[in-house]
């Protein structure tokens, strides 16, 4: 079945479609995963976007129970160079096809991504549609629609949940939460309760958390500093916080830090960052859009991330203010466990 991907400013890529057979609208973004396509799928970060992957086919592996990062997926298409539709016979797999008709995403594939992916590194944000047609009407559909503000909202959980275990007792805002990171918490016997991301002061002191985190998310800092300046501002110093993705863009424009716009959104597994003290590099797993200008930081940090590309500010840690900040997601899913020893930083952190 043909389908087409129909740019904003009136262009289109042909394809074969696949998936739900629905017309979805969003915003582009590269994903540049060259595996890990169910995660990067079910990323509540990702959530109202269309995903157009630079690796040059997925779907070969399929769609298991554990690697789901949220159970209903909020992206709203998409766009690969090829799509395996077929994987090999297991009770434990199901093939991405019908996976992305259940989950009500339509796709396109057979699409010249290089070319796609050339277009949104030139002109930055775009907004496409993913339809039946490319006639004159459907580029004036997409012209005159607004993208959605404050997805965080859209994604958050509605009510307060127990991630139970018998260590630590921390407090999560859900801002986008991703299910690895309440995996990799459970692996350390932490004991998390997930709050929505417009929680108040009460509902955290309620738990008497010994530790405070501000997860990942869609969005930017401006559309939901509000609702999390009243938790900092009563537990600032007092409990440990860890702010991840949007939650470090949060912290860092509580605390007055300069925020810069990447030229190209990172979203992918392969992004190079430096510790200041012992130049050890790892590869990060990133879905953000900001990184924090270094000569904007005024007080003195145990530790820095600098993100090799940009040399932006990716992420620090200070014990007297008992805070810390990355930019990328420390347990990966999908990506390489190099940060993992953020999580050992933090629980001492709260010692």
């Amino acid at each position: 079945m043909k389908r087409y991907l129909i740019l904003e400013d009136g262009s289109s890529f042909a394809g074969e479609g696949i998936g739900a057979s629905i017309i979805s609208t969003g915003e582009l973004a590269i994903q540049t995963t060259n595996f890990g396509y169910q995660e990067a799928l079910t990323d509540p970060t990702n959530a109202g976007k269309i995903l157009v992957f630079t690796s040059p086919m997925i779907g070969n592996n399929g769609i298991n129970a554990i690697d789901y990062e949220s159970i209903d997926p909020s992206v709203r298409g998409i766009i690969a160079n090829d799509i395996a539709l077929n994987i090999s016979d297991s009770e434990n797999f199901e093939d991405l096809s019908s996976f992305l008709k259940e989950k009500k995403i339509p796709a396109i594939f057979k699409v010249d991504t290089r070319a796609l992916v050339h277009r949104l590194m030139e002109e930055g944000t775009i907004k496409a549609s993913i339809m039946d047609t490319n006639d004159e009407h459907a580029f004036d559909q997409i012209k005159a629609l607004v993208l959605p503000k404050n997805k965080s909202a859209m994604v958050s959980t509605k009510n307060a949940y127990a991630s139970p275990n018998v260590g630590k007792t921390v407090a999560v805002l859900d801002l986008g939460l991703k299910h690895s990171m309440l995996r990799a918490l459970s692996l350390r016997k932490v004991n998390a309760t997930v709050l929505p991301y417009n929680a108040s002061p009460v509902d955290v002191e309620n738990l008497r958390p010994e530790g405070i985190i501000i997860s990942n998310g869609p969005g930017k800092p401006e559309e939901i500093i509000d609702k999390i300046t009243p938790v900092l501002d009563q537990f600032y110093g007092k409990y440990p916080i860890w702010g991840i993705g949007l939650g470090f863009l949060v912290l860092s424009d509580y605390l007055d830090f300069g925020l810069v716009k990447l030229p190209q959104e990172f979203n992918g597994i392969n992004y190079p960052v430096i510790e200041q003290n012992t130049n050890a590099i790892w590869q990060t797993s990133m879905n953000i859009d900001q990184l924090v200008l270094p000569d904007s930081i005024k007080m003195n940090m145990n530790r820095e991330y600098f993100d090799l590309h940009s040399e932006l500010n990716a992420g620090f840690w200070n014990i007297k203010d008992k805070i810390v900040a990355t930019a990328f997601n420390p347990e990966g899913a999908p990506g390489s466990h190099d940060a993992d020893e953020i999580f050992d930083y933090f629980l001492q952190m709260m010692e």
